[in-house]
């Protein structure tokens, strides 16, 4: 046992208000910040807020301004096509091994049964009220939802990070289609009920053609906002 280095925690803490708020669009895209400032903001000596920015940077959030400070990084939607490339495959693994799994666990898949029932109508629920916000988190619940129940970490695991910077684009395809969340809780009940019923290869199909729609959606979006800012529904 060793004791908590105080310092790594709050460089943790300033690293996740950053990450919230780029992906939140708080802090825009192509939008400058310095250390002086962010240090400021969140009460904060300027060493943490360093260490922050170094994380960003390697993660691509970040990039170092002309002058002195950074800047948000403009949304790459050659990158994030890249990424829901990879997304569709892993999707697809989780969604098969999950419902192999419940096929030979009855409580596993009452269990899930119900988690994923509930995360549907938290999501149908918040698009009917047009949460943007909260359409999002509850789409990204079920997703993790997915990759819970196939009982490998190793793919929640492997799509943390990426999942960030999908979440930068999520939001414009529902917010400018009102209707838009309907089809994408169809495409998640879906899913749902393929793995309740045991069907792997079903449930493997529909979560890679979700992930390949979803990619098309972003795709028509930032190309009607010239990949300024554009985001889109995952």
């Amino acid at each position: 046992m060793y004791k908590i280095d105080s310092a790594t925690q709050l460089i943790e803490q300033v690293y996740d208000a950053l990450l919230d708020a780029i992906c939140s669009g708080a802090l825009a895209p192509n939008q400058k910040i310095t250390q002086e400032g962010i240090a400021e903001q969140l009460g904060v000596s300027r060493q943490p807020v360093h260490q922050a920015f170094q994380l960003l940077k390697r993660q691509g959030f970040i990039a170092d301004a002309a002058r002195k400070g950074v800047m948000v990084t403009a949304i790459d939607a050659q990158h994030l096509l890249q990424l829901y490339q990879v997304r569709a495959v892993l999707d697809g693994l989780a969604a098969r091994a999950g419902a192999e799994r419940w096929k030979h666990d009855a409580q596993a898949c009452s269990l899930g049964q119900r988690e994923g029932q509930a995360l549907l109508a938290r999501g149908r629920a918040a698009g009917a009220r047009d949460d943007l916000s909260a359409c999002i988190v509850a789409d990204m619940d079920f997703h993790q939802f997915i990759y819970r129940s196939c009982g490998n970490p190793v793919v929640a695991e492997t799509t943390a990070i990426h999942w960030h910077h999908i979440r930068r684009a999520m939001g414009a395809f529902l917010s400018a289609q009102v209707r838009s969340h309907v089809a994408v809780w169809a495409e998640h009940e879906a899913i749902l009920q393929a793995m309740i019923q045991g069907r792997g290869a079903l449930a493997d199909k529909l979560a890679r053609q979700h992930a390949e729609s979803s990619a098309q959606r972003l795709a028509q979006v930032l190309a009607s906002t010239d990949g300024a800012a554009g985001r889109a529904c995952a």
